[in-house]
Parts: C-alpha cells; structure tokens; sequence
C-alpha cells in the first residue's frame, strides 16, 4: 500500500474531508470566481467519492446502468451510496416525468449538497441522510449497517445502483443490504454494484504484483487492504458472495472484472461490475 493512502487513512474522516477542501481551495476559488463550474457540479473538495472527472464518471456510470442494468427513462432508480450526485446529474436529464430517483448516503454534507442543488429543481429526485457507523466516512455514531433497514417499501426500483459501496462494508453489513435490496427490488428489476473480488487468477496477479491493489490481510471469505481502517477497502471471495447472494434469493446475472485486477484487458471499470438479479 502506497505511503500517502497509507497516511490518508490514519486520518479521521472529518480530517479526510478537511484536507480535500484545503488541497482543492485554490482550484474551486478560480473556478468560482470566473464561473467555470457548471451548476449541478459540486466544488472539487466537497467531492468524496473518488478522483476523477465527476462529470464524466457520472455519464459513465449512467451508460453503464443503461447498457448492462437495463435503465429506462420511466425507471425508478435507488442510489444506495449515492454520495454528492455523482450519477443523479445525469439521470436528471434521462429520466422522465415517470421515472424517479433516490439515493441516500451516510455523509451528510453531500446530501445537504444534493438536496439544495438538485431536489430543488427536480422533485421526482430524493435524498437521504442515514446516520451509519463506517471506518472511512463516519465515525459519528454507534449505529451500524448490519442492521439498517431501508426506508422504502417491498418491490418499489426497477434499478440500484451502488459503486464503491460494497467495496468499503464488512460482510455482515453487506449480508444484510442483499436482504434489503431482494426486498425492494421489483421482481424483474436489477441491481449493478461493484465489487473487489477475488479467484484463483485475480489472487495470482496479486501475488505476482500484476494488480493495482494488494489485499493481503486474509480472512475467511474476504481479504482487507488495510487492518487498521478495515472498511478502507475490502474484497470478496467470489464464491462467498455467491453464497450470500443466495441466501437472500438473488443471482449474479454478469461479472465483468474491473481494470484494479489486471485480469481484463478492456475493463469496463475500475472496480468489478456485477449485475445481479432476482432468482
């Protein structure tokens, strides 16, 4: 693991989001200042999901839903992760009158964000604070995802969507969001999320020094980046999610490995792009 994630993580994640808004000060005072950023374009050190165009990932991540997930205008969407409106902004100009969107994020400045920016304009749009224990993001509160029930009722999204969600939960967190999302995922809906997962192969590249990232903490069914911020980053074992997956009636409908393994040579994304379907 490189020295400066190393030393990302041993921040807190009030510290985290801080230094993001110091670093990128500069550039979001220039942009502000002779009105660069568009208006549904949050400020770059408000953004915690990622590096990267926040523009461009969400139009990627809409084609995505659209290609693999079967999105159409008339769909509705549950966002679970949904951040500061990385993949609503798109969606805002998809979607229609019939369709409708929701996300919900445990960070709450980015949903205070979504909520002025773009609920404002577009009411079939909807976000949610929810108050969740996590390593990376909160350390606010004692309640945990393992128990969260979402606030929605039994088969309501045609599509959900969580990117880079999976990737940052212990496995009974994300045992218990397979539960959630068989609940309220309609019968011939699909869910795309992305995981890190691991097989034969991708562990080989691993121990070959082939992949981009190294999960070398080993438990049982699933590995960790780092031991002292476990939810930093996690990977699966393949056949443990399967086995997840069917506990709670779902089916990998498509696993398409991401660029992070360096098992595909034309990766739709970085991380693991699953779809998943009810049996």
């Amino acid at each position: 693991m490189s020295i400066l994630r190393t030393l990302y993580y041993s921040f807190t994640p009030s510290m985290r989001l801080m230094a993001r808004r110091i670093y990128y000060f500069p550039v979001d005072l220039y942009d502000t200042i002779l009105h660069k950023r568009e208006n549904m374009i949050p400020p770059k050190g408000m953004v915690f999901i990622g590096s990267g165009d926040f523009k461009k990932q969400g139009l990627h991540l809409m084609d995505l839903l659209i290609k693999h997930a079967g999105l159409s205008p008339e769909g509705r969407v549950l966002d679970i992760g949904c951040g500061i409106g990385r993949l609503a902004v798109p969606l805002t100009g998809y979607l229609n009158e019939k369709g409708s969107y929701e996300g919900f994020d445990i960070v709450k400045k980015g949903i205070d964000w979504c909520n002025k920016h773009i609920s404002s304009h577009y009411p079939n749009f909807k976000f949610l604070h929810i108050d969740l224990k996590n390593d990376l993001y909160n350390l606010k509160t004692d309640a945990e995802a393992k128990h969260f029930v979402f606030p929605y009722e039994d088969k309501q999204f045609d599509c959900i969507v969580l990117t880079s969600v999976f990737t940052h939960m212990m496995p009974e967190d994300v045992d218990n969001y397979l539960g959630q999302i068989a609940r309220v995922m309609k019968p011939a809906g699909k869910c795309l999320a992305t995981f890190f997962l691991l097989n034969p192969d991708i562990e080989r590249q691993m121990s070959e020094g082939k992949a981009k990232f190294n999960f070398c903490h080993r438990y049982e069914g699933y590995s960790l980046m780092d031991e002292k911020v476990k939810e930093a980053n996690i990977a699966f074992d393949e056949s443990y999610l399967s086995a997840m997956l069917d506990k709670h009636g779902l089916k990998t409908e498509a696993i398409h490995h991401g660029g992070w393994s360096g098992t595909e040579t034309a990766p739709l994304d970085f991380q693991d792009v699953t779809i998943l379907t009810i049996k």
